[in-house]
């Protein structure tokens, strides 16, 4: 198991992504002045966004079936926790953009080489997982220690 997005494993038979990247925001407005540079405040952290892409070979590896779920979560609107395959705990995270490119057709018209780009967003949303703030986003975790409930 390389990740999961709540029930959803990525692995080497549903969908493998070969490259993870991860964009996190800070929120500082600023409030113009006469004569002085603009003031700033933090206020919190803001978008969290994590994109997941790389192509798969369904002739050898890969579940094109896979994409099918995936947007059937998106179309849910749910969160779910990401997870990856260290323990790793990134938080809850939507499905906000799902790419799907097609090549190398076969005379039937199956595509032997397809590519995807996948957009999570971390939402919060309260205490729906209990995690210790310890346990979020940096340290490999324990699962007995989480309370699911």
């Amino acid at each position: 198991m390389m990740m999961s997005l709540g029930q959803f494993v990525f692995s080497l038979s549903t969908v493998a992504y070969q490259d993870f990247q991860r964009q996190s925001e800070w929120k500082h407005p600023n409030t113009s002045r006469v004569g002085e540079r603009d003031a700033h405040q933090y206020i919190g952290p803001g978008d969290d966004t994590i994109t997941l892409s790389g192509w798969m070979a369904p002739a050898f590896a890969g579940d094109p079936a896979s994409f099918n779920d995936l947007r059937e979560m998106a179309d849910a609107g749910d969160a779910y926790v990401l997870v990856e395959g260290t323990g790793r705990i990134y938080g809850q995270f939507v499905v906000t953009h799902l790419t799907e490119g097609k090549s190398i057709f076969l005379e039937d018209g199956l595509p032997l080489r397809i590519e995807f780009s996948l957009s999570l967003k971390r939402v919060d949303l309260g205490d729906q997982i209990n995690l210790q703030p310890d346990q979020q986003d940096n340290d490999i975790i324990d699962w007995e220690d989480i309370d699911l409930e």
